[in-house]
């Protein structure tokens, strides 16, 4: 079925489409209020070694090592009177919570610190935060503070939103702004909002019948939101400037408007969003589910992002009519108008006079951007880089300044003997003391703990564990290799009995074997990525080389992105100024979703461009006249959406969470480049070098994609 009978179809039953997407949009508030309950925020990596200790620590120990409380009471007076009272303290407190246990006290200079152990996940645990403080403070003294991953992810939970509400508002501020500029004060503003609140809605009630089931991050619904508004704001741009287009033409009605619309800009957002989907999607293939969770989110948002283009924006277009072809706007906007179309003219007509320049212009400047990238390094996590003013991160910073930097997140070696009681066999306790010997002298292991009875070994006697506290935070390169270490040297240089299992778990252990995953298999993602928006392009551009060259332009555009973030982060310029962290080392999740996003959305510019520069070809045959007539018809919408998502996600730099300023600062500033040097420089000065030869596709390749007489099919 071609788009021109698909969209005459939908508009004969216009009204059954506006009720689905009314239920859609019901429904799916009303799934968002309840998708937060099912969410989850873990690094845990199925099959790995840390993840089997995790699961021994859980069913045999009882305590789940992201769900553990740490409790530091600044008390100078360490006396066994003291030391009673605090442990009264402690063991009461942990009544509130469901199987919570209050561990053996430790003292430092001017603290006594220990853990209150539970079997929760870190989800359920961190709704307890509230009542264990409750029952902890009270009045009492000395002063309490509660820290931990579940008190860290509590404080952080509505910093964080905030951070997010405030970051939507500056989009939805900033939208509404540059449509009004760009469309005027007429009704078809609002069609981006609409096409939004549909997409983004639909795909959270998608999410809430997957989270019933399968693990999904809490920020999923985060990620949803904002690729929601982008694709919304794009696709509307796209497809309302070329209904205005076709009704500007005059003797057609409405309903043809709509329809030669579709078959022109809506083929273009089809495309798009398939590009779009590809992107998003291989990221599910990423064997960790806190990322291949937020993959099925983006891939699902574009999917519903297509179905509206195809279902809801035909409809909204008709409703809109003739009136989405005026402007309420002041006397001046004619002339404003004709001085955008002469701009753009005399824009194009400064490439095409030295395209080989502006070419290697361009290409010079991204390769000078990206240059940085080889100073990148990533971290799994890093606690020090939360907002300081929480408790969980005052009682932090009072752990790292009086015991070290570790203490909360240690990494625990766990052995399986086999065998009830084997924790006491002599061949055991003799490969565990040489183990807490060895470690004992590494540089980096500050305290290393072990024993014969409870918390060191489980009830049944089968288990046991050594703590080992790290000289920094459990992210840090230097953590990192004492993991590798361990497990490559040390661990089977204790020479343990060879029906011992012994793993490497705990914290730090989870977070190697979270980069580990991710990026091995991250090469793979990239080159699958490559290759399947290549074959969509194909069809797309109907060329061989366009599609060639737009999938190496947007990996060297993601590696100046890369390369900035470097400059703004790791190297200072502009931090201070802009109130951001310096920060060593980049959250593992940011280059992965940055990689996936970017590639996706700036698909949208490419195929705006070039299938408008493709249909000047093909009615002229002139590639000058091409270029010119595409940026002439396609650079207000790019400049403009472009405009949109950089204000869109500058409203995340201002953050409290260094995770999320990387995030919103990498986005803006790929957009930025991507709108701007890549789509209105590169691409269009490239596309004069070719000339003809950039529509080249031989016979047999076309044969092939089965693209011959396929330029209008669904």
């Amino acid at each position: 079925m071609t788009l021109e009978l698909w969209t005459r179809a939908v508009l004969r039953h216009r009204v059954i489409v506006i009720a689905c997407w009314l239920v859609v949009l019901v429904a799916g508030a009303v799934c968002a209020e309840r998708l937060p309950a099912l969410l989850f925020n873990s690094l845990a990596v199925p099959g790995t070694d840390s993840q089997a200790a995790g699961a021994i620590l859980e069913r045999h120990f009882g305590e789940s090592t992201d769900g553990t409380f740490t409790v530091v009471f600044r008390a100078t007076n360490h006396s066994a009177q003291t030391m009673r009272a605090l442990r009264a303290r402690m063991a009461t407190a942990a009544t509130v919570i469901p199987g919570g246990r209050a561990m053996a006290l430790r003292s430092g200079t001017g603290i006594v610190y220990g853990e209150i152990e539970t079997a929760l996940d870190l989800q359920h645990a961190k709704g307890w935060t509230v009542a264990l403080r409750a029952a902890l403070h009270e009045g009492r003294f000395p002063p309490v503070l509660v820290t931990g991953e579940p008190a860290i992810q509590h404080d952080l939970d509505p910093i964080l939103a905030a951070d997010l509400h405030r970051g939507d508002a500056v989009a939805l501020v900033a939208a509404a702004v540059v449509l009004t500029l760009l469309l005027g004060l007429s009704a078809a503003v609002l069609i981006p909002f609409a096409f939004a609140a549909a997409t983004i809605t639909a795909t959270l009630a998608a999410l809430y019948l997957l989270a019933r089931t399968l693990a999904i991050s809490s920020y999923a619904p985060n990620l949803v939101e904002l690729i929601g508004l982008g694709l919304a704001i794009d696709y509307s741009l796209l497809v309302v400037h070329r209904f205005r287009e076709e009704l500007g033409r005059g003797q057609c009605t409405v309903e043809d408007a709509v329809v030669r619309t579709m078959a022109s800009a809506g083929r273009s957002v089809v495309f798009s969003g398939l590009a779009v989907a590809i992107g998003l999607s291989v990221v599910m293939l990423i064997p960790v589910p806190f990322v291949s969770s937020l993959g099925v989110s983006g891939f699902l948002v574009a999917l519903m992002s297509i179905a509206a283009s195809l279902t809801l924006q035909p409809v909204l277009l008709s409703l809109l009519g003739h009136r989405g072809g005026r402007r309420f706007t002041v006397r001046a906007s004619g002339r404003a108008s004709r001085r955008r179309r002469d701009f753009w003219a005399r824009f194009a007509e400064l490439i095409m006079r030295r395209p080989v320049a502006v070419l290697l212009a361009g290409t010079a400047l991204l390769a000078a951007a990206a240059a940085p990238v080889g100073f990148l390094q990533l971290t799994p996590g890093s606690i020090s880089a939360i907002p300081q003013f929480t408790e969980s991160a005052r009682g932090l910073a009072l752990l790292d300044d009086r015991v070290g930097p570790d203490a909360v997140m240690p990494i625990e070696i766990v052995a399986d003997t086999g065998a009830r009681r084997g924790a006491s066999l002599p061949a055991v306790r003799a490969a565990t003391a040489r183990l807490v010997g060895l470690v004992s002298h590494d540089p980096e292991a500050y305290i290393t703990a072990s024993g014969a009875a409870a918390p060191y070994v489980d009830p049944s006697g089968r288990y046991l564990r050594v703590f080992v506290v790290g000289r920094h935070v459990f992210g840090d390169p230097a953590m990192q290799a004492l993991v590798r270490r361990l497990r490559g040297g040390l661990v089977p240089a204790a020479r343990f009995p060879s029906e011992v299992k012994v793993y490497v778990g705990g914290a730090p252990a989870q977070g190697v074997d979270f980069l580990d995953s991710v990026y091995g298999a991250f090469p793979w993602i990239v080159l699958a990525v490559l290759a399947l928006t290549f074959l969509v392009l194909l069809r797309a551009f109907r060329s061989l080389l366009l599609p060639l060259t737009a999938v190496l332009l947007n990996l060297l555009s993601v590696l100046a992105t890369y390369g900035l973030i470097v400059v703004v982060f790791r190297f200072g310029v502009g931090s201070d100024l802009l109130g951001l962290y310096r920060i060593e080392q980049l959250e593992a999740w940011i280059p992965i979703f940055l990689f996936a996003m970017l590639f996706g959305l700036s698909m949208d510019y490419e195929v705006f461009l070039v299938t408008r520069i493709r249909e000047s070809w093909d009615e002229h045959g002139d590639s000058r006249r091409a270029v010119a007539e595409g940026l002439r018809r396609t650079g207000p919408i790019i400049t403009s959406a472009g405009a949109i998502m950089v204000a869109a996600f500058s409203g995340f730099v201002g953050g409290h969470v260094a995770g999320l300023q990387e995030f919103g600062a990498g986005l803006a500033l790929a957009v930025l480049v991507d709108a701007t040097v890549v789509r209105l420089l590169l691409v269009p000065s490239l596309i004069c070098v070719l000339g003809p030869r950039a529509w080249w596709l031989p016979t047999s390749i076309e044969r092939l994609a089965g693209i011959k007489g396929d330029a209008d099919a669904l």
